[in-house]
């Protein structure tokens, strides 16, 4: 197995998305998908989310009722007063942070409500579920951004 230079990645994934989105196309999901947990552990052990933050400059997750009943709660707050200060309806009819970067990300890249943050924010970047090949276009947006999508992909091209 070649280590995967993060050095430029995002050139990288760039060169590579026609290569991507191919992949995606026809992926032997069930080989892969057990390969998936493993290849995103390995992703983590070279990748601090605290030294990029890029999902939470950049975009936001849904809040769904679930997460603003637990972050209204947790912030001490009305969930209609949190909705108001803090989030905004999508083009989807999703709730999503109103700002970016989110809201509640610090300057140092902590998340100030991180044990009770959106369940959309503590599956990303889906790297070890089967979001990965369901959503390919979510998938393929996460690569141009996360440096942990980008090492999978590598390495299950390389499975190949």
């Amino acid at each position: 197995m070649n280590e995967i230079s993060l050095e430029n990645w995002e050139k990288t994934a760039a060169d590579h998305e026609k290569k991507y989105k191919q992949f995606l196309q026809k992926p032997d999901k069930k080989t892969l998908l057990k390969a998936l947990p493993d290849l995103h552990d390995e992703a983590f052990e070279k990748i601090d989310c605290l030294d990029c933050a890029a999902c939470c400059k950049n975009y936001s997750p849904r809040f769904k009722g679930p997460d603003i009943k637990r972050i209204s709660k947790h912030v001490g707050m009305r969930e209609t007063e949190f909705i108001d200060k803090y989030l905004v309806m999508d083009n989807d009819g999703d709730y999503v942070a109103n700002t970016k970067p989110c809201p509640f990300l610090g300057a140092d890249n902590f998340c100030s409500i991180y044990d009770k943050r959106p369940s959309d924010c503590e599956r990303f970047p889906y790297t070890d579920e089967d979001v990965f090949f369901k959503r390919p276009a979510i998938t393929l947006k996460n690569v141009t951004f996360c440096p942990a999508v980008f090492h999978v992909f590598e390495r299950l091209i390389e499975k190949k």
